[in-house]
């Protein structure tokens, strides 16, 4: 098995990047016939690694800081360039911005299933008559169990109820219209689950390249827990099975839904997943090493800073599925150079405020010994050591040169935009000081080293959450785990304390709520823990959509803030100051500060704030200067006209067996109404 793995996986680089004789490439899907293909293990494998990009991100090329961007259009990240209009479409107070689409907005969740059913329905005859068989066989047949569990995850995230479909359908109207009727979300998850549970009885655990069992567990965890909690926190809202808005009602008569039991169910389901990948992987050492020493200029001086940017992280036990580059092949990622260079984003205050002290306890908290913000070194100070690790402060090494090593120093607040800090603070989660990872000699992008794409660190808190929302105490395996946590983290392991000092009044954090309702202490630090744990790697979004906490934008705007820039020595930095025509530096500042006529402004202004404020650059025409609202149509996806028309016995909406989503009209580009 381990060495048809370094063979497939091989050839997976190969199938990605050339394009030229790939499986697929010979023959159209619609034509493959099983007579040509389907008939051996390597067939099987090389139909799964074609698709291993389409359902697990790739983050390859020049331009991009990797998942990091993921954890935009949250409180934690503000991103600028072509994001700016992602934040005017969820945030902007008009609905103008997101419209019903004219076309079909499901087609991609379709595609996506497509391709794992027809693998199946030429694969599992063949398995059941003994065409095919042995444990290579079984292994493949689990990637793709796998692989429909990811489609139908991320149709549920989207749309919610969606059709189950596990054949490929004939070119016939009637089928289709028949298939395209939408289940209630709590079958849909319950189908995933079942994939899940298939893929981890064929699977085995080899290669972290590749699809294991227990990445299959971990994902199975992940989604109980999604759908457990949006289940619990949106019920009433016309987005839960058996709500009495919700749309689906009269599509599913006869059906009744007992939706407290379902998240019970979920729960469990996710205890049970997690404790069997969190009990078998430990977590990477964290060596309390901020930096890298002479000793170990890049490589060896923190292993829990590297894991998430090193040449090999195929014995990482922490690590559960990792994505390969090669330079060979010219398949390279772009996260080191450009987190160099500025990475186009930022944390937020908010953000990197919620870090607590090395203590336990928060910074607002009497005799916390936090020593203010004046300086990004005095922000960090005895604060968790994942928000020194993860996030630079001005003294952190920033790249070794041949002049001297450099440091951070100061933000990039007027470079290329491109290649901004946008609201001061520049994460270090997935960088590496390794200079042949960055920019080669030619200029191109050359980072080839692994990229983590699941870790058993979210096992731990999967089981912690589950457990809690459970059982509404914090016991057994999830004391363990979270104390495993804190202790790597450099924090105080007792959570208790933590809990006793918090004050949810004194918290800018959107997961303090869900809905319009607080949450208790106990609640909110363990989602704390995985906002703090989970720093770029692009969870923030789901994790706020399934708890509902996006609900107190509707009443209450919230403008994204970063570093103190105009109370602190940081505003009179070199960086900031002019020069003149022969290159040398005045006493003049750069910075043209926001006001109304000014197109050229390049930083919010003092007078508005100390913190800069991203967002409030530009005044006028600026639709989002007040700050982020929402609307309650936003936590699902609008199904496009044509997905209703085209699901109609007649062609038109009113006959569709299908449904809109609650919130969204059925007349094309119009926006939520609600």
């Amino acid at each position: 098995m381990k060495k048809i793995f370094t063979i497939i996986v091989s050839a997976a680089a190969l199938l990605i990047t050339t394009g030229c004789n790939d499986f697929l490439d010979r023959q159209p899907i619609t034509n493959i016939t099983p007579e040509k293909y389907f008939k051996s293990a390597d067939e099987l494998a090389a139909y799964t690694v074609a698709y291993y990009e389409t359902f697990f991100p790739s983050y390859r090329g020049n331009y991009n800081v990797g998942v990091i961007w993921e954890d935009a259009c949250t409180d934690n990240l503000v991103r600028g360039g072509s994001d700016f209009a992602t934040a005017l479409q969820y945030f902007s107070s008009s609905n103008g911005r997101f419209l019903v689409p004219t076309g079909q907005n499901t087609s991609t969740a379709f595609n996506r299933i497509r391709i794992c059913n027809y693998f199946f329905e030429q694969a599992l005859p063949k398995l059941e008559d003994g065409t095919l068989s042995g444990a290579d066989v079984n292994h493949y047949v689990g990637e793709m169990y796998v692989m429909r569990a990811q489609a139908y995850f991320y149709a549920l995230r989207n749309f919610g109820d969606f059709p189950i479909i596990e054949t490929v359908l004939p070119d016939d109207n009637d089928v289709l219209v028949e298939a395209s009727k939408r289940s209630p979300r709590n079958e849909v998850a319950r189908f995933i689950l079942s994939d899940l549970d298939k893929a981890a009885g064929l699977l085995s655990n080899g290669a972290k390249n590749r699809i294991t069992k227990d990445l299959a567990l971990l994902i199975k965890s992940r989604v109980a827990l999604y759908e457990a909690t949006f289940e619990k926190y949106h019920k009433g809202s016309g987005r839960v099975p058996g709500d009495s808005n919700w749309p689906g009602a009269s599509k599913n008569s006869g059906k009744s839904f007992d939706i407290d039991g379902e998240v019970k169910f979920f729960l469990q389901q996710c205890l049970d997943a997690a404790a069997q990948v969190a009990d078998a992987h430990s977590l990477v050492a964290n060596t309390h090493v901020m930096n890298p020493t002479d000793a170990n200029p890049h490589y060896g001086w923190n292993s829990y800073f590297e894991m998430f940017n090193q040449p090999d992280a195929s014995n990482i036990d922490e690590v559960i599925l990792y994505r390969e580059y090669s330079r060979e092949l010219n398949v390279t990622a772009g996260q080191g150079p450009y987190i160099l260079e500025g990475g186009n984003c930022g944390p937020t205050r908010s953000h990197v405020d919620g870090f607590l002290m090395s203590n336990g306890l928060p910074i607002y908290a009497a005799g916390s010994e936090y020593k203010g913000d004046e300086t990004l070194d005095l922000q960090q100070e005895g604060r968790d050591e994942r928000l020194q690790l993860f996030v630079f402060n001005n003294t952190d090494l920033l790249a070794h040169r041949v002049t001297g090593d450099e440091t951070f120093n100061a933000p990039a607040f007027l470079e290329q935009p491109e290649h901004r800090d946008v609201t001061g603070f520049r994460i270090r989660k997935s960088y590496t000081y390794d200079e042949a990872q960055t920019v080669g000699a030619s200029g191109n992008i050359i980072g080839t080293n692994d990229m983590i794409l699941y870790r058993a660190a979210e096992a731990y808190l999967n089981y912690i959450e589950a457990y809690y929302e459970l059982n509404g105490n914090i016991g057994g395996k999830a004391d363990t785990y979270w104390r495993a946590i804190r202790t790597r983290a450099g924090v105080d392991p007792d959570y208790n304390k933590t809990i006793a000092a918090t004050d949810l009044s004194k918290e800018d954090d959107w997961g303090k709520r869900s809905g319009e309702t607080l949450v208790d202490a106990t609640l909110f630090n363990i989602r704390r823990e995985r906002r703090c744990e989970f720093i770029g790697e692009g969870f923030r979004w789901n994790d706020l959509i399934r708890w509902r906490s996006f609900d107190h934008l509707m009443t209450e705007k919230w403008i994204p803030e970063g570093v103190n820039l105009w109370e602190s020595p940081l505003k009179d930095n070199e960086k900031y100051l002019k020069k003149d025509a022969a290159g040398n530096v005045t006493t003049e500042s750069a910075f043209v500060e926001c006001a109304s006529g000014k197109s050229d402004a390049n930083i919010s202004a003092r007078t508005d704030s100390k913190y800069v404020r991203p967002l409030r650059v530009i005044y006028d025409n600026n639709e989002l200067y007040d700050g982020y609202t929402w609307h309650k149509a936003y936590y699902l996806q609008p199904y496009g006209l044509q997905d209703l028309t085209l699901t109609s016995t007649d062609g038109s909406v009113e006959n569709s067996v299908a449904y809109q989503n609650p919130y969204w009209p059925t007349q094309a580009s119009e926006g939520a109404i609600e």
